[in-house]
């Protein structure tokens, strides 16, 4: 993991994980929503059990997160794992009723809880992207076969 991945990586993870540990013994009302929630934006689910719902999205969350606080695992794998989760939020967004302006984009008042998810998709394509780039000190060996890197000098 590169150091400049660190904020994001935490910061999100922590986000995630606390999420998902926080819908981890969720009571049948919450689980109630978050199915109905979901069952609006994709009806795949709404045959779902809203307590296994309930139980699938905290492992999920706390995956995400655990795989973005975790150095072990890629940037690319732990971008990968929060874009697609948050393109699942994104849906959630753009089927919310008065989640938009009349512009069908903006957020209105309602839907800035929901709006903020963009950000977490926007993280997840950046730790992708930039994980996918081969570091510097591999561009540099690349490049100069023959040169020493710093590292190995005294």
């Amino acid at each position: 993991m590169r150091s400049h991945h660190l904020p994001l990586r935490i910061i999100t993870g922590a986000f995630l994980l606390n999420s998902g540990l926080s819908k981890r013994n969720a009571d049948a009302d919450t689980a109630s929503y978050l199915h109905g929630e979901a069952a609006r934006a994709y009806p795949i689910v709404r045959d779902m059990d809203a307590m296994l719902f309930a139980k699938t999205l905290s492992r999920t969350e706390i995956g995400v997160g655990t795989a973005l606080l975790l150095p072990i695992v890629p940037s690319a794998l732990a971008g990968t794992a929060l874009a697609g989760f948050s393109s699942g939020l994104l849906g959630l967004y753009f089927t919310a009723p008065d989640a938009r302006l009349e512009d069908g984009i903006r957020p209105s008042p309602q839907g800035i809880a929901l709006a903020k998810d963009s950000w977490l998709f926007g993280i997840g394509l950046s730790l992708i992207i930039d994980g996918l780039r081969p570091c510097r000190r591999h561009r540099s060996e690349k490049a100069h076969p023959g040169k020493k890197s710093r590292k190995g000098r005294t």
